[in-house]
């Protein structure tokens, strides 16, 4: 009876897997680093006592969580992968209502390279215009009438050099990303988004410690805490893992001596068949009315209509769950085809009992996928908003009670490990054994 711990150990027996994980913790350590290597022209210790300082419960400290600490380092990868993820949404909507772009879609592998160029060129330009808010905003910082940018560096050359340091640091964040899906392991944005999240919650670990010896927050506070966190985390892999199965059908046929067919097979539809990636496009949209409005800091009007953005705010929450539902049966739209599925079973012969096939089929996979997606996409959204509704009921803030952070790190570790058992299997390690499981 084999073990997790005989699991991972057999898994860095296999050279190539050995050799793709390696790869991909070896990006995400320069990932890392480029989160700590501060701005060319920023005062480091004076930027520490502003972040020390700052009581600003805005969106930008959510920013912060996913570009792992980057933002308020005022780092070279200070942006994250958020402008790739941003331009990824507008070039997939696009190609749902532009016909230009609904072409591409179709053209195969040379449509999906052209869709690709045109979305890095759009993260170039979105970093771009995101590069120039947080110039804005370094400018505005200040640590007891001290500038953190010294007055002798500032000018149009360092907001120049600044906006394209941060927009480079995107863009090769971007392909370090790109190299890890390739030849690493995982989906190398996701990873990217992860392994910013998963850095910060040492520290949210060391806050909670600190408010209980405090005596801000008492240990049965904190109990609580460990047990909601631990039922979050439960559904969320509840909703994640969850699947309908439906059964098709495939008539007999004889070909020579050999009869095929005559067995029952099942197309597993899940719960969450978008997986993390609405949660990651709700985000990175609702992170642009704020980079926007860092514009214009002067503005009382529009520095008013900022604080419907702040995370804690109702206004925000709401629209954030609808955004999560929204993108959640878009991109299950996006990669799930009722269409080509239905004719791929009538190609061979199959049928869902009860249904004919061709059209009918394609009509009942769409009407099951859209009935199953409702309630995962309305706990996604719910658990994504979870943290500003304990905070708005008890005071409590923690990234530990669930919400975006905790969706996105469970999710990419089920999707994570999945193509860990994939890749042994296809391997036929006769030593396999599922990650979590026993033979």
């Amino acid at each position: 009876m084999a073990t997790l711990t005989d699991t991972f150990r057999n898994i860095f027996k296999i050279h190539e897997l050995r050799q793709r994980i390696l790869y991909t913790l070896a990006l995400l350590v320069i990932v890392r680093f480029g989160a700590h290597l501060t701005l060319p022209g920023v005062d480091a210790i004076l930027l520490t006592q502003s972040m020390a300082n700052q009581t600003d419960n805005n969106l930008f400290g959510l920013y912060d969580l996913f570009v792992g600490g980057a933002f308020s380092n005022a780092a070279i990868f200070a942006l994250g992968i958020m402008p790739y993820i941003s331009a990824s949404i507008i070039i997939q909507l696009m190609g749902a209502v532009v016909p230009y772009f609904q072409k591409l879609q179709q053209e195969g592998e040379e449509g999906r390279k052209k869709i690709t160029q045109l979305t890095r060129y759009g993260t170039v330009l979105i970093s771009a215009l995101q590069a120039w808010g947080v110039t804005v905003r370094l400018l505005n910082i200040e640590v007891q009438g001290m500038s953190i940018v010294p007055a002798q560096v500032q000018g149009f050359s360092w907001v120049l050099s600044t906006i394209i340091i941060l927009t480079a640091g995107t863009v090769f964040m971007m392909w370090m990303g790109e190299q890890i899906t390739e030849k690493g392991i995982g989906n190398g944005i996701s990873l990217i988004i992860f392994i910013g999240i998963i850095a910060q919650f040492p520290f949210a670990v060391l806050d909670e410690y600190r408010l209980i010896d405090a005596g801000q927050r008492n240990l049965i506070q904190a109990l609580v805490i460990l047990v909601f966190m631990a039922f979050i985390i439960a559904g969320v892999v509840l909703v994640t893992q969850g699947t309908r199965r439906i059964p098709v059908q495939y008539a007999k046929r004889v070909v020579g001596r050999k009869v095929y067919g005559g067995v029952t097979q099942y197309i597993p539809l899940r719960v969450n068949t978008a997986g993390v990636m609405p949660i990651i496009f709700a985000q990175s949209i609702m992170f642009i009315p704020n980079t926007v409005l860092s514009f214009f800091p002067d503005n009382e009007f529009l520095q008013s209509v900022s604080s419907y953005f702040v995370y804690t705010s109702p206004v925000y929450s709401f629209i954030y769950a609808l955004m999560i539902v929204f993108f959640t049966y878009f991109y299950t739209a996006v990669i799930f085809n009722p269409q080509k599925i239905s004719e791929e079973i009538q190609k061979y012969g199959g049928f869902i009992p009860g249904v004919r096939p061709g059209r009918p089929t394609a009509a009942f996979l769409n009407y099951i996928t859209t009935r199953i997606t409702l309630p995962g996409a309305v706990f996604l959204g719910l658990i994504a908003i979870l943290p500003s509704i304990v905070k708005g009921a008890t005071g409590i803030s923690t990234v530990l009670v669930g919400g975006t952070s905790i969706l996105i790190v469970v999710s990419v570790v089920i999707e994570t490990v999945k193509i860990l058992e994939v890749n042994m299997v296809q391997r036929n390690y006769e030593r396999f054994t599922p990650l979590g499981g026993t033979n």
